[in-house]
């Protein structure tokens, strides 16, 4: 009896090690972006506060949910206001952010491993007032106010399945990020 069920075992067992290893392959995914589909941001500032959404094509994903992650940072730079109201420029920058904003897409929404990612705005805010030491203000009786803000760094993270990164890309520029600003992976 024990010589008929060891050739059936076997048999059994290498159906099963043919069919797990070609189901591992069809599922697996080379993710990358399409030509001209690479990572690019745009900047949009007013005043106080930026908006910075990224765009990308990418094919080869699987059918997993999808997370994007864009983080933002940068500074502004203040007026300095007396008690009497009159202005001045403020020599410092003050450090803003970061701020993150995840993009979830469903894994139904990637079709034949293809998808024009678009993500959710990430929202940079400088505060309205600082002090006037926080803005570089002849002495500690001014406020800083009317901000201008710069953004100086921009980290737009993929991943696939939530928790696997697949994709890193940044960019960082210290006198600032405007317009369209395009990842480097």
């Amino acid at each position: 009896m024990k010589t008929r069920l060891r050739p059936l075992i076997m048999a059994l067992a290498a159906l099963l090690l043919i069919f797990t290893t070609g189901l591992s392959a069809a599922q697996a995914a080379s993710p990358h972006f399409k030509k001209n589909g690479s990572p690019v941001c745009t900047v949009s500032t007013t005043g106080a506060s930026t908006s910075t959404t990224c765009r990308a094509v990418i094919a080869g994903l699987g059918n997993d949910d999808l997370l994007a992650t864009v983080t933002t940072s940068g500074f502004a730079v203040y007026q300095c206001q007396n008690q009497g109201g009159n202005t001045a420029p403020g020599q410092n920058k003050v450090l803003t952010g970061p701020v993150t904003a995840p993009t979830e897409i469903d894994g139904d929404a990637i079709k034949n491993g293809n998808l024009t990612l678009v993500t959710e705005p990430a929202v940079l805010t400088a505060r309205n007032t600082v002090t006037g030491a926080e803005a570089g203000c002849p002495n500690p009786n001014w406020t800083g106010v009317n901000p201008v803000l710069t953004v100086t760094s921009i980290t737009l993270v993929i991943e696939q399945p939530v928790g696997t990164v697949i994709f890193s890309c940044s960019a960082t520029n210290q006198s600032g990020l405007r317009g369209t600003v395009a990842l480097t992976c």
